[in-house]
């Protein structure tokens, strides 16, 4: 068969097909796999045969091919092809010392997540890349990130994580801090974001018909339950753009925050931005955000060496916290 552009194509989409063990591939997966990514690359519609596949199954399996491992599985009337070797590649070469590199820096920013219930996978996974490319690293760990193993709620990360990947509905058992009962609520779940070192459920209210925000560390179960997954119409990348924090009022637009700086912070200000609307003029710091919790909460954490200007109602509120704070000294 020869070693045509069209041919190297579908080999390594057949490749890609055989390495995945997450997804049985049936023969008419493989037919539409390869013509939709002959399609995307000539930018014009192309379709594979049937018999193509198959006699592209026997070249990668030959001798003159790549000797791959190719294996059909039967299941029930139909049949699935994988590598029977779930660490074989065509694509399989030794790695640059850039790439060798890049992925030492990988591991070690994923090595950050082997210690989150749930997650424990990814020790198994880092060790294997380790063995396999003989990675050297240092005997001292250099480099460090801000994670709390020990946090409530963390056992829930992976389950959710897979049930929003899988669209599945779930009902959560939930208590809040405000309240002495266990609500449920019924959730479309879409994604999972941290701030401040927690983690922060967002999903549909199948009830309530509204977007619900729930701490992972006041969760007190999760199951599945049979229902319709609501699709989210949301773009969670523009969701965040105009809050800081995790509390969004959909109803509410975002307004300008005026707040004075002592001197010694607006180095700290300008070279850590509070939010991507942030412009220092002088000692004074302006924001493009909805007024929320989590704004005033940081505020605050600056004690004296923040006052906010306007708007008046955000002062008030600001001043209100402080008098509260006063009356415990």
């Amino acid at each position: 068969m020869a070693q045509n552009k069209n041919a190297v194509i579908r080999y390594k989409a057949l490749d890609k097909c055989f390495s995945n063990p997450y997804k049985k591939f049936y023969i008419n997966d493989l037919i539409e796999y390869c013509s939709n990514v002959l399609t995307d690359h000539y930018a014009t519609e192309t379709t594979v045969s049937r018999r193509q596949i198959f006699d592209d199954m026997d070249f990668m399996k030959s001798e003159a091919g790549y000797d791959a491992p190719i294996e059909s599985i039967q299941d029930g009337r139909k049949v699935f092809y994988r590598y029977s070797d779930p660490d074989f590649s065509i694509l399989k070469k030794p790695l640059s010392s850039q790439e060798i590199g890049q992925l030492t820096e990988a591991l070690e920013t994923m090595s950050r997540m082997k210690n989150l219930p749930g997650f424990d996978w990814i020790e198994e996974i880092t060790t294997k890349i380790n063995a396999g490319l003989n990675l050297q690293h240092t005997e001292k760990k250099v480099i460090d990130f801000e994670v709390n193993e020990y946090l409530k709620g963390l056992e829930f990360l992976s389950t959710l994580y897979q049930f929003i990947l899988n669209k599945q509905p779930i009902t959560i058992l939930y208590k809040s801090f405000k309240s002495k009962t266990v609500s449920s609520f019924e959730i479309s779940p879409y994604y999972l974001k941290q701030y401040n070192n927690r983690w922060f459920l967002f999903g549909w209210n199948n009830k309530e018909k509204y977007i619900n925000n729930l701490a992972l560390d006041r969760i007190e179960r999760v199951e599945s339950f049979k229902s319709t997954f609501v699709e989210s119409e949301i773009d969670f990348n523009e969701y965040f753009e105009e809050i800081i924090g995790v509390s969004n009022n959909l109803d509410e637009e975002p307004v300008t925050v005026t707040i004075e700086l002592s001197e010694n912070i607006i180095p700290y200000i300008i070279t850590k931005p509070l939010h991507g609307s942030q412009k220092v003029k002088g000692n004074i710091l302006t924001l493009e955000v909805k007024l929320n919790y989590e704004l005033e909460a940081l505020i605050l954490s600056f004690g004296e060496k923040m006052k906010v200007l306007k708007p008046s109602e955000f002062v008030d509120r600001v001043q209100a916290r402080v008098r509260n704070l006063n009356n415990y000294y």
